[in-house]
């Protein structure tokens, strides 16, 4: 077993020392075992900003356990006909040590981690954990490749633009509002798919409108249909940027497909529609980063359906990523 001191190379703070599908590990303190990488997975185990129940910190362990099939190096998408095992280089840097009650060390550290991977010319994906850690995912990605020059695909239940959380700066209901602040990412670049429910409050929503971001609540994306949103949504994420950073939180999908997160809003995505987004993104958009977030397995049932969802929303964009690649160097 993993002891809860360890952190990248470490390997896992909490849950058994596994690697996402099995694939190799790598040290993000030895560059040489990043060399040639083509995806890098860390683990932010982090629940400090939760707002109501906690238990996403157990997340990564989960994701990288939920699997059924032989760790043979490959995944053949039925969809795409690519294997993204053996297409990319994908690496497991272990997780990123996140102790609780030390917020802001801990999403330093995290931040540090996710540049260094996209500094090493990876695609960082990173399994969550509260969605707090969009902050410092999103700025290491935006201080590889500008700031301001990343756009950023959210889907999720809520925006996640408060201005604070039970009077701190800093949880899961406010990184979208710092990453705007800081710069890291522009409002106008911004695209949320999924909103429901009973937040935002006006005050925020008129924020939201400030600056130009453009939401896609659930009303919409049932009298248009997901994949026209889904085309404006990319025509607008595609316009003067330099990448796309896809940010998914799982209580986008209906809790009665995935009851394992700590903030179910009734009334979302299905699994398949969610699973079928984030493949079309991976394929159309030039993914620069990714995490998936706010899954907490206590809460998962005995059938660990959410957990099943998210590593297969993982590999679905593993999947786009090595489709999209092909397409680029294919002849003519």
């Amino acid at each position: 077993m993993s002891r809860p001191d360890r952190g990248p190379g470490g390997f896992a703070m909490y849950g058994p020392e596994l690697t996402f599908l099995g694939v190799p590990r790598a040290d993000l303190g030895d560059p040489a075992s990043l060399e040639g990488a083509d995806v890098v997975v860390l683990g932010a185990p982090f629940d400090g900003g939760t707002s109501h129940r906690p238990g996403a910190r157990f997340g990564p362990s989960a994701i990288r356990g939920t699997d059924y099939l032989a760790h043979d190096g490959s995944r053949p998408s039925l969809a795409l006909g690519v294997d993204p095992l053996r297409e990319l280089r994908v690496v497991d840097a272990g997780d990123v040590l996140m102790l609780p009650g030390e917020i802001q060390a801990a999403l330093d550290r995290l931040e540090e981690a996710v540049h260094a991977v996209a500094d090493a010319g990876a695609v960082p994906v990173v399994l969550g954990g509260d969605h707090t850690i969009a902050l410092p995912d999103v700025t290491g990605v935006a201080r590889r490749h500008g700031m301001g020059r990343v756009s950023v695909v959210h889907f999720d239940a809520h925006a996640d633009t408060s201005d604070t959380q039970f009077g701190s700066l800093l949880g899961h209901g406010t990184p979208m509002r710092r990453l705007i602040e800081s710069g890291a990412a522009r409002g106008d670049r911004f695209l949320q798919l999924g909103l429901r429910g009973y937040w935002p409050p006006p005050d925020v929503l008129a924020w939201m409108a400030e600056q130009g971001m453009r939401s896609f609540e659930m009303t919409e994306i049932v009298r248009r249909g997901l994949d026209a949103c889904l085309s404006e949504a990319f025509a607008i994420a595609t316009d003067d940027c330099d990448g796309v950073f896809l940010s998914v939180d799982i209580d986008v999908v209906d809790p009665g497909m995935a009851p394992g997160t700590g903030t179910p809003e009734p009334g979302g995505l299905t699994a398949r529609e969610l699973l079928d987004a984030v493949r079309r993104c991976a394929v159309e958009l030039p993914v620069v980063g990714m995490d998936l977030v706010e899954l907490s397995p206590d809460y998962d049932g005995p059938g660990q359906v959410t957990a099943f969802l998210a590593n297969r929303v993982v590999l679905e964009v593993l999947s786009g990523i090595a489709r999209r690649r092909r397409a680029a160097q294919a002849p003519g």
